[in-house]
């Protein structure tokens, strides 16, 4: 029988091969990786995220020396919510309207249901509105939400079952004409006529803006104040002109990790990363550089003579927050529903 060495010599031993364990870690060069996120966002924001995602990455590197490449997938905002929740494994969404995000904490838990508190300013790292669109030197004199209900007048704007950016138009126009009137009733026929002057409804903001645009019908397009302003620049002052009503409503685009896909996928850190870097200053300009309306002051005063000048209310001050909206107009039989007819 072979005797056992005495314990004060194995714990030497042990000792001795922990200290020549770490010093083999550290003569290896550590890897740096390669890393994919997904953001699945709404229509407009394609030209933001292929700038952002262009910094971040350059940002990431610079820390951590992995190599990020960031896929985007683009569509109407309900839609978009519709797709992760079926299966599509965002790592980020950055959507149109917090009840979209909510869908996905509700319907499929794969978020908590306080992801709002999470980022600063609700989760929102930029703002928007809702303005017009309309043809060069403004032909049907279109000045007022008012003047969209006017016999003759087309109005391009996408269908609210699909799109974000289409609820936010509906509810402006309602709250403006609830502001004016002060009479539910008033309102739901306001938005009721208005609705009436719209030959097509695509599914998202930008097939709308294609319809307007591209295929030339409408003599209006509601529009985020961000596709107005980028379709002027793409496409040349002499072709557009942007009208700002009195009244429109404040769009406070969210953001947010996807808890279940991140932990599976084992990139939380760097997805919840890239939502802190819309919060800097490199960011928030790039934010601003793309027509959305940055939350930092600074930035803000920077850009602030590219936005027109527009009156602005908020979903919770005018409809008590977003679920209490999508169930009054957009769920199944709501407003919605029952003041559109179609052709």
């Amino acid at each position: 029988m072979t005797a056992s060495p005495p314990s004060s010599v194995r714990t030497v031993a042990r000792h001795l091969l922990a200290v020549a364990a770490l010093s083999l870690s550290f003569a290896l060069p550590v890897q740096a990786r390669d890393i994919t996120l997904l953001n699945v966002s709404y229509d407009p924001t394609r030209e933001l995220y292929v700038d952002f995602n262009r910094a971040f990455a350059a940002h990431w590197k610079a820390r951590t020396g992995d190599s990020v490449t960031v896929k985007q997938s683009h569509g109407g905002s309900g839609k978009q919510a519709r797709s992760v929740i079926d299966g599509l494994e965002a790592d980020v969404v950055t959507l149109a309207l917090a009840y979209d995000i909510d869908e996905l904490a509700e319907r499929a838990k794969l978020i908590p249901a306080d992801w709002q508190k999470r980022l600063k300013h609700n989760s929102s790292p930029y703002t928007s509105t809702i303005v017009f669109l309309v043809r060069k030197g403004n032909p049907k004199g279109i000045r007022d939400w008012d003047d969209l209900v006017k016999p003759g007048v087309s109005v391009i704007t996408p269908n609210p079952k699909t799109s974000g950016g289409a609820r936010w138009n509906y509810l402006a126009a309602w709250g403006y004409a609830l502001k004016k009137t002060g009479s539910e009733a008033k309102a739901r026929n306001f938005v009721g006529a208005l609705l009436k002057n719209v030959p097509v409804l695509d599914s998202g903001a930008r097939g709308a803006t294609t319809t307007f645009v591209e295929r030339g019908i409408g003599d209006v397009l509601l529009a985020w104040e961000n596709e107005a302003l980028l379709a002027l620049k793409e496409l040349g002052p002499e072709k557009f002109d942007i009208v700002a009503p009195s009244l429109s409503i404040l769009a406070e685009p969210p953001v947010t990790v996807i808890d279940k896909v991140v932990d599976k996928r084992g990139t939380r850190a760097v997805a919840q990363a890239y939502l802190e870097y819309l919060y800097s200053p490199e960011g928030q300009t790039i934010a601003a550089e793309n027509y959305y309306r940055p939350i930092d002051p600074a930035v803000a005063a920077k850009f602030a003579k590219q936005y027109p000048k527009v009156t602005l209310f908020t979903i919770e001050d005018v409809f008590g927050g977003w679920t209490k909206a999508q169930k009054t107009h957009f769920a199944d039989g709501g407003t919605f529903d029952q003041v559109f007819t179609r052709k």
